[in-house]
């Protein structure tokens, strides 16, 4: 039986072996990459505001408490003057001379003549009815100089001018004209306002705090 001639194993030589491989034991140990940190503020371009991060907590700067507000300035309320009112219990027939007695007490204590003005309701003042009789514009432009006491009617009170003291006579006349008259001679009071007259018809007109 004839013999199957042996089949002999290649042999491997070195050279014709694929490139060797290292063992894992023998690599040589690579550098660790550095673990990122925390990222920078980002670089703000030329004229764009960069991001604004805030500040750790424990590196914040603590805010003042807000003080008070301070209240806004008021203006100053105005007050009105109201003059002094004095009254003089008087019949309709003496309150004139009621009157010239009150013009000689303010002359007496220093008040300047210039600054009393005397109303009547009834008869005219005599100074009033003599200048009258000289026309109306020499009589009222004694009034525009304002140098000397002044008489009017109280029925033009509205045309005289105030003046410090107004001297109001309640010596008769029409039924309405202290009604009429009174409160605006208040009004041109500057500082006192004299009445002469019955007292309840004053009080009636003026108030009973009068």
């Amino acid at each position: 039986m004839p013999l199957t001639p042996a089949i002999e194993e290649p042999q491997i030589h070195e050279s014709a072996q694929g490139p060797r491989v290292t063992p894992a034991a023998s690599r040589t140990a690579q550098t660790p990459r550095p673990v990122p940190g925390p990222r920078p503020a980002a670089v703000p371009r030329p004229g764009r505001p960069g991001p604004v991060r805030p500040a750790p907590p424990a590196q914040r700067t603590a805010q003042a408490a807000p003080g008070p507000v301070p209240a806004a300035p008021t203006t100053p309320s105005v007050s009105v003057a109201v003059p002094q009112v004095q009254l003089i219990p008087a019949s309709a027939e003496g309150a004139l001379d009621a009157a010239e007695e009150a013009v000689d007490l303010l002359l007496d204590t220093g008040r300047a003549p210039g600054d009393i003005l005397v109303l009547t309701t009834g008869d005219p003042h005599p100074w009033a009815a003599h200048e009258l009789s000289f026309g109306e514009a020499p009589y009222w432009a004694q009034h525009d100089a304002g140098d000397d006491v002044f008489y009017a009617d109280a029925a033009q009170v509205q045309r005289a001018a105030g003046r410090p003291v107004v001297v109001f006579a309640d010596n008769g006349g029409p039924a309405d004209i202290t009604a009429t008259a009174l409160p605006v001679a208040l009004a041109r009071a500057g500082a006192l306002l004299i009445v002469c007259g019955d007292t309840a018809r004053i009080n009636s007109v003026l108030g009973a705090g009068v």
